[in-house]
């Protein structure tokens, strides 16, 4: 039987965790391991100034104490599962939210996936993806990402995982019911724009505070309509591959004739 670890960075009373655990269970065993809080936007960070705890809520179902989605499959790989028997996938999700363009680096959910391509487990992200902010994820719910979920996933464990090494499969869900749905495009990551949603406040004592909010879903439009944006615009479950080599090729010749000195 095939071994599915699964996460998320929405702590682990998600919603979304509970329907991708339903979507994936009939592909093989399943273990979840997740945030005991919310995480979002924490990144690809580790735990390293406090200890960390599983906190076992039901079979094969544990909470981290205060981990990251990062710190969930690290410890995971090496506390619950023995050398000759790891997981056979990771999956992150399902977030409750967008995952596209530059997010991806901001992103819990994203950087779970990143953490099992690094520790040798092939990875996936999926996100939920909603009209607006003001959009109920409850009355959306689920269906559509759960079909993609299964479909994809069921595609991994059967005919293997179609990247290369230290590579992860991001994927959003269009904020549709499954009959709205056009089927799956594979997309790059679009160039995401941003502003500042910074919001000053005033507690009771007169002290300053600030909330950080949450920026539209607005992009750079590419031409070709090849990016997660577009697709998820058109009604499409965007797949994009995703690597964690940054390394900006492109612009090594140029630095080689930078004139630096040799001697600092």
């Amino acid at each position: 039987m095939k071994r599915i670890l699964i996460t998320n960075d929405d702590g682990f009373e998600s919603l979304g965790l509970k329907a991708l655990v339903e979507a994936l269970r009939p592909l093989g065993h399943i273990t979840v391991v997740a945030p005991t809080v919310e995480k979002s936007a924490c990144g690809h960070s580790l735990t390293l100034t406090r200890p960390l705890r599983f906190v076992q809520i039901d079979d094969d179902f544990f909470k981290l104490d205060d981990g990251t989605p990062t710190d969930c499959v690290y410890l995971s790989k090496y506390a619950l599962f023995s050398e000759e028997c790891q997981p056979d996938l990771v999956v992150s999700g399902i977030n409750k939210g967008a995952n596209m363009g530059e997010d991806i680096t901001y992103s819990g959910t994203a950087s779970a996936a990143m953490e099992a391509v690094l520790q040798g487990i092939p990875g996936i992200a999926i996100s939920q993806v909603c009209r607006s902010r003001c959009q109920n994820i409850d009355e959306l719910g689920f269906e559509l990402a759960k079909k993609a979920a299964y479909n994809i996933c069921k595609k991994i464990l059967e005919d293997g995982f179609p990247l290369g090494d230290r590579r992860f499969l991001n994927i959003n869900v269009p904020p549709v019911q499954p009959k709205e749905c056009k089927g799956f495009r594979v997309t790059k990551a679009g160039y995401r724009l941003y502003g500042n949603d910074a919001q000053l406040h005033r507690n009771p004592r007169g002290e300053e505070y600030y909330w950080l909010g949450l920026h539209p879903l607005q992009w750079i439009p590419d031409e070709n309509r090849m990016c997660d944006f577009e697709a998820i615009k058109e009604n499409y479950v965007s797949i994009t591959p995703v690597k964690l080599d940054m390394t900006s090729y492109e612009d090594i010749d140029r630095l080689k004739e930078w004139k630096i000195e040799d001697e600092i």
